[in-house]
C-alpha cells in the first residue's frame, strides 16, 4: 500500500532580496513601541499621592507617587503611543490636573485629563 500524500500545502518561502537573502518582516514588541511618560504635579500638604488613569483600568492604588519634597508628587510611566485620560488621587481625593490643558468631562460630573502619547 502506498502512502498517503500530504493535504497539507508546503508553506511559503519568505520574500528574498536582490541578492537573494531570505528577508523576515520585523515587528517591533510592545517594549519597543512604548513610551515613558513622567506625570508630576504640585500637591503641597498631601500625604500620599496616585496617579489613575485608563493605561492601569483607572486602579486608584496601583501607581502611587513618588514625594519629591516641597509638595511636588512625580511618576514615570511607560505606555504604547495612545490617548489616555487621567485624574490624581491625592489622601483619597480625586483630582484633575492643574496643568493639564485638554480635559474631558467623565460620568460623575467632573473631567478627566487627557495625554497623548506619539
Amino acid at each position: 500500500m502506498k502512502p498517503k500524500k500530504s493535504s497539507l500545502k508546503a508553506a511559503t518561502k519568505p520574500p528574498e532580496t536582490e541578492a537573494g537573502d531570505t528577508t523576515v518582516p520585523v515587528v517591533p514588541t510592545p517594549a519597543e513601541t512604548s513610551r515613558t511618560v513622567l506625570f508630576d504635579v504640585h500637591l503641597g500638604g498631601a500625604r500620599e499621592v496616585y496617579l489613575a488613569g485608563t493605561f492601569n483600568d483607572w486602579h486608584p492604588t496601583t501607581l502611587p507617587m513618588v514625594d519629591m519634597g516641597l509638595g511636588r508628587w512625580e511618576k514615570e510611566i511607560l505606555v504604547p503611543p495612545g490617548t489616555y485620560e487621567y485624574l490624581f488621587i491625592a489622601d483619597g481625593r480625586w483630582l484633575p490636573d492643574p496643568e493639564c490643558s485638554e480635559t474631558t468631562p467623565n460620568p460623575f460630573g467632573s473631567v478627566n485629563c487627557v495625554r497623548r502619547v506619539e
